[in-house]
């Protein structure tokens, strides 16, 4: 089967050999760019890049002129990496059609999921039919979930919901979100909702319910200490 192509594009050696590292060990094949110009070179010469994680702070073209060309000509997912935390910054981005946007420093793990998650939506792989990360298996063509072993008596929604958790752990997600997902686009109900079923998931995952965390004023998000096992994998 040919290699899915993603682009990695930082002036920093040492953080793309770090991502080329995780990105390779998950059978990716990772093509490389040192600044804005050469990210548009290999991007216009390549025609099946299926990703791009693009710096934001590159000599020549810097991550978002680079996201501004590439976004009149394709609809590539894009994610940005950057070490930049400011609201203004990632609305920008947004406002560019980034697809995902990720600040320094982060987990590679998490970095490979976000990866794999984003490949998943835009249909460049199958959907995985178990996810893995912490102690938490969610088993969809089973629909079967379990903590450290233990299968969870959840209901539909919340099985759901726990899924879209583990498929975009480390990501803060919105309650528009959430319900666009999880409840579909045609879900006109109030989005508090998705608080009742966030409350119920947490007393059933017992003390691994700590890992979804409030992100307040915004909704929530799966966050799983470095120490756990993070892995997705297909059955």
């Amino acid at each position: 089967m040919e290699q899915i192509k993603i682009l990695v594009a930082d002036d920093e050696s040492r953080m793309r050999k770090l991502v080329r590292d995780f990105l390779t060990r998950e059978g990716y094949e990772v093509l490389e760019a040192a600044d804005g110009e050469e990210a548009l070179e290999i991007f216009y010469r390549e025609k099946d890049i299926a990703l791009i994680l693009l710096d934001v702070m590159m000599p020549k073209r810097n991550g978002f002129e680079v996201c501004r060309e590439i976004r009149e000509v394709s609809k590539v997912p894009i994610l940005i990496l950057t070490a930049k935390d400011s609201e203004k910054d990632e609305l920008n981005g947004f406002e560019l059609g980034v697809d995902e946007y990720i600040s320094k420093p982060f987990s590679p793990r998490i970095l490979v999921a976000r990866v794999g998650a984003i490949l998943r939506r835009s249909g460049a792989v199958g959907e995985a039919d178990t996810l893995s990360v912490g102690g938490i298996v969610i088993d969809r063509s089973a629909r079967v979930a379990s903590v450290d072993g233990e299968p969870l008596d959840l209901s539909y929604k919340e099985f759901e919901l726990l899924a879209y958790f583990v498929d975009n752990a480390g990501v803060a997600l919105s309650r528009e979100r959430i319900l666009d997902h999880v409840w579909n686009y045609d879900y006109f109900g109030d989005a508090r909702t998705i608080d009742t079923h966030v409350k119920n998931l947490r007393a059933k995952m017992r003390q691994k319910g700590e890992y979804i965390k409030t992100v307040w004023g915004m909704g929530y998000k799966l966050e799983v200490p470095e120490a756990a096992e993070h892995e997705k994998e297909k059955s």
